[in-house]
């Protein structure tokens, strides 16, 4: 009985062979006019043979390809020096995006709402409290308004609404403690 292995490196043999022109199975030359003969079947049998090729490579196994924003997220104190701070409070989502355009990393996760959020709950910047529909929402505490931390009235599709707002201060301070924002990060 034939092992896994084998029985894919004699189809990697017929796939070379088919997209050569010969019948795998007599081992002659197949006429010009065979349907396997045409340029794009001849195309897809040597891919084949290549993808079976890799798979024999690892023993029989097919390995995943590894997904965009497989490493953690990263930045250097170079790269925040070129943070783009605003003079009008942002979202803190428009803070994790600035941050995120600083780096260039395809296969590194990004730096979140959440992660931001998560970090400044954990120092007391930041609690939640209860909307008037009983829904949770998060609010700066005492310390979190002192360090620039507002809620502003923005109108939206659905009419209008608070939003949590960072000053050019508290986007310092976010900036300026980043090492602490990925510690917190890659704990979790």
């Amino acid at each position: 009985m034939a092992t896994e292995v084998e029985l894919l490196e004699r189809a990697k043999v017929y796939m070379e062979k088919l997209a050569n022109g010969i019948d795998p199975i007599s081992d002659t030359e197949v006429r010009d006019d065979d349907c396997i003969n045409n340029v794009r079947l001849s195309r897809c049998f040597f891919y084949v043979a290549d993808v079976l090729g890799k798979v024999i490579e690892n023993g029989g196994t097919v390995t995943a390809r590894k997904k965009p924003g497989t490493i953690p997220f990263a930045i250097t104190d170079e790269q925040l020096v070129n943070y783009e701070f605003s003079d009008n409070p942002i979202a803190l989502s428009e803070i994790a995006k600035r941050i995120n355009a600083l780096v260039n990393g395809e296969n590194m996760k990004k730096l979140t709402y959440n992660h931001l959020a998560d970090w400044l709950m954990s120092i007391d910047m930041l609690e939640y409290a209860t909307k008037g529909d009983g829904s949770m929402t998060k609010h700066p505490t005492e310390a979190g308004k002192r360090m620039g931390i507002g809620v502003e009235k923005r109108q939206g599709m659905r009419g209008e609404y608070l939003t949590v707002v960072y000053n050019k201060q508290a986007q310092h301070f976010i900036v300026d403690n980043m090492d602490a924002v990925l510690d917190s990060v890659n704990k979790k």
